[in-house]
């Protein structure tokens, strides 16, 4: 039976299961994606269930030898993240991407300490878009789909006054001339996501319609709940 002990853990999603347990999918430092049954954590008896809040540092001991294990100690790991209105709701959204994009049992300490250092920026951010650009950017590169960004797909350095087409799997290519259907960006808003620097919001536009395009093919075509908030 494998045993995991006291391991830093955030809760990504829960849901209620018979009548005083929660299925909990939890995003481990160290174990990457876990999914793991809390077993009679909804009763008023119990004395730690309350702790199994989204956006909280947790500690969590589970066992078992199946892909649902069982969640056996809760302690919390530090102060939780204050969030509200819009930030509450990137929260959201980077809780269901991960939910979407983690398989159960990758090890990722690179993306824990990204997402632990992501929910305090919402926190205190009043730029959240530049936050989440941040955030897709980097979820990207843990994932092995990281974007080059200040190179085309010839070697050339961007330039920031050019445009560029983007297929994702593939990288960019400058545009010459003429009129195209799809879009296009601008060397100079690839350099300021590159640098996580925005200095106009036509920059943050760009790297937002991007990280769509590039996020697109690893979500699929389900839609994202959390997206049609406002993201």
């Amino acid at each position: 039976m494998n045993q995991f002990v006291l391991q830093p853990a955030f809760i990504l999603h829960l849901r209620q299961y018979r009548d005083s347990s929660m299925l909990v999918d939890a995003f481990s430092q160290e174990q990457g994606r876990v999914s793991l049954i809390a077993q009679g954590v909804r009763s008023a008896k119990h004395k730690t269930g309350r702790l199994l809040q989204l956006f909280s540092p947790l500690l969590l001991s589970w066992q078992g030898r199946t892909e649902l294990m069982k969640l056996t100690h809760i302690e919390s790991g530090g102060v939780p993240t204050l969030l509200f209105g819009k930030a509450l709701l990137s929260a959201f959204y980077l809780n269901e991407v991960l939910v979407r994009l983690l398989q159960r049992g990758d090890s990722l300490p690179g993306l824990y300490k990204t997402y632990e250092f992501t929910l305090q920026s919402l926190s205190q951010s009043v730029n959240i878009s530049s936050v989440l650009r941040f955030f897709e950017k980097n979820l990207l590169i843990e994932l092995g789909y990281g974007l080059t960004l200040t190179h085309d797909l010839q070697g050339v350095l961007v330039d920031p006054e050019k445009k560029y087409l983007f297929t994702p799997g593939v990288g960019f290519k400058c545009l010459i001339s003429g009129v195209v259907s799809q879009p296009c960006f601008s060397g100079a808003s690839l350099l300021a996501l590159h640098h996580a620097c925005f200095k106009h919001q036509h920059e943050l536009q760009e790297a937002k319609q991007l990280m769509r395009l590039a996020l697109a093919p690893l979500l699929g075509e389900k839609p994202l709940k959390s997206r049609e908030c406002f993201i």
